[in-house]
């Protein structure tokens, strides 16, 4: 039970925020028509919230208004200072050394010291507050405060990736000391040192902030930040029409009404961020059927898939760091082939029946695909993908459970993942076993060795060839079946300036804000 309450916390969670880490800034919000008077408002199309907690769940790219880590990621997704000025590395002990910014402030106006990035990090490592993001730290064996500004972190063993799982978002130690990270009153009025100040919440309606004009790395130049919350996809478009929203991220088929209006810009920008059938290994079906998913990656047409749901705007996907300079190209790809899909069916011992759907020991070959209410994308994929295994005789269908999915029961669902930085970054904790992002309940001991390897070297060609040994490992025995990946379309408003087009986003399309402290809004 434990378990599927954290499942359904995390998916509740991705399904209504996004994440990511940013640099110079971070992202916008939301109003309605009478919210907007003088100065510079910016309302953006956001997914609901119930809390915004960066320490316990991922993919919300409000944090990064509110919060700051101690690095950041600059737009071309590169390492850079953030709470800390400096850092070094001590080989020998494996151990980080953060000199942190002088003077920075809490938005209540209490000092930021290193006693909160202690007090942070080991509330995440705690297992007591079943955080997600634990796996990223697992290495860590102590943490030292050696002054006001000077934090260390020691590390058991080499991790590639630590300086870029060290842009979590800092929390702050006055107001969370002895408090439940998971249920706390805080996470529903967040404090932070980010460039803009939580102003008031809506509940269902939309999320205001103000700019910090004490924000140590410069002030904003937009003044109000809304995140309006518009749950449905097609009303995103509608509300960009009617000028309800200055931004909002849409359907590659309700961009594409927007490309000849004087008034919008539309920006395709190309992302991390893929899509597949993730199969629950706790459900019995496929601890008794797993052999049979190489069968349905034949049966997969995603090409069709990619032109009919994404209008061709991504890639088809076979891999989880295909879009990582550690991507192996002669990974099996599972390209499609219907005929191939079969044969491996009849080698199973599936047989069809007098409806022309495939069975195995009297019992036919069939489950249901779960996508979210709201995602036209996933749904559509569900539905597609449906219909694909349909016609090589599986009785599979696409459902959208109008009181929200059963995360814990559910034999499989529409997943969405991906990262632009470190290849460590969603596959250590996503596929390796038992670690909390490994929602799935994969476990695979050669995948364990080799991302474990790639992690603990700094060695370009060794974590190469470690992950090229992860990849083939994983597509001889599939987690997912990979769809494809997809571009992130963001429509705006013609008046706001300052996005950067060619910044590879990540999981959900987060990261167009990067740099928001430097955006405008033209009068």
């Amino acid at each position: 039970m434990k378990y599927e309450k954290k499942l359904a916390v995390f998916f509740l969670t991705a399904a209504m925020c996004f994440c990511l880490t940013a640099c110079s800034a971070k992202a916008p919000g939301q109003s309605t028509e009478t919210e907007r008077t003088s100065g510079s408002t910016l309302v953006y199309g956001s997914s609901d919230y119930t809390r915004i907690n960066p320490a316990m769940d991922e993919h919300c790219e409000i944090n990064m208004l509110l919060f700051d880590g101690l690095t950041d990621h600059d737009g071309k997704n590169q390492i850079v200072p953030r709470l800390a000025e400096s850092w070094d590395y001590e080989k020998k002990t494996k151990t980080y050394t953060f000199h942190l910014v002088k003077d920075v402030q809490w938005h209540d106006g209490e000092p930021f010291t290193a006693e909160d990035v202690k007090f942070t990090f080991e509330a995440i490592m705690d297992p007591q507050n079943e955080s997600e993001n634990a796996p990223n730290y697992e290495d860590v064996t102590k943490i030292t405060v050696l002054d006001e500004h000077t934090v260390s972190f020691q590390l058991s063993d080499v991790n590639t990736a630590f300086l870029d799982y060290m842009t979590m978002a800092i929390l702050p130690k006055h107001l969370l000391e002895g408090e439940n990270w998971q249920e706390s009153d805080f996470f529903r009025a967040p404090i932070g040192t980010g460039p803009y100040k939580l102003d008031d919440w809506d509940i269902g309606q939309s999320i205001t902030m103000v700019k910090n004009e004490d924000y140590f790395a410069g002030a904003a130049k937009i003044d109000t930040v809304i995140f309006k919350i518009v749950t449905e996809d097609t009303a995103k478009a509608m509300q960009l029409q009617s000028k309800e929203l200055d931004l909002a991220q849409v359907t590659p088929k309700d961009a594409a009404a927007f490309e000849s209006k004087e008034d919008f810009r539309v920006y395709d920008m190309r992302t991390s961020d893929y899509r597949g059938i993730l199969y629950n290994f706790r459900n019995p079906y496929w601890q008794e059927n797993s052999d049979l998913i190489p069968a349905i990656n034949y049966a997969i047409n995603r090409q069709s898939m990619l032109d009919a749901v994404l209008m061709g705007c991504g890639e088809v996907a076979y891999s989880p760091l295909q879009r990582n300079i550690y991507n192996y190209e002669d990974v099996n790809h599972y390209d499609y082939d219907p005929k191939k899909a079969q044969q491996m069916l009849e080698a199973a011992g599936c047989k069809k029946d007098a409806e022309g759907f495939w069975q195995r020991d009297g019992k036919r070959i069939g489950f249901t695909i779960h996508a979210s209410a709201g995602d036209q994308v996933r749904i559509d994929m569900a539905q597609i993908a449906a219909q694909q295994l349909q016609a090589i005789g599986m009785d599979v269908t696409a459902e959208v459970p109008a009181d929200g999915i059963d995360w814990g029961g559910q034999q499989c669902c529409i997943i969405g993942w991906g990262s632009p930085f470190d290849a460590d970054d969603h596959t250590y904790k996503v596929f390796s076993t038992d670690k909390k992002a490994n929602y799935s309940g994969y476990s695979n001991k050669l995948v364990d060795r080799f991302l474990t390897q790639a992690r603990q070297t700094d060695n370009t060609a060794k974590r190469a060839k470690a992950y090229a040994k992860f990849q083939t490992a994983l597509a001889d025995h599939p987690a997912y079946t990979f769809f494809c990946y997809i571009d992130a379309m963001y429509v705006a408003d013609s008046s706001l300036t300052g996005i950067t087009p060619d910044t590879v986003l990540g999981h959900h399309g987060v990261g167009i804000f990067w740099n928001i402290c430097d955006w405008t809004i033209e009068n």
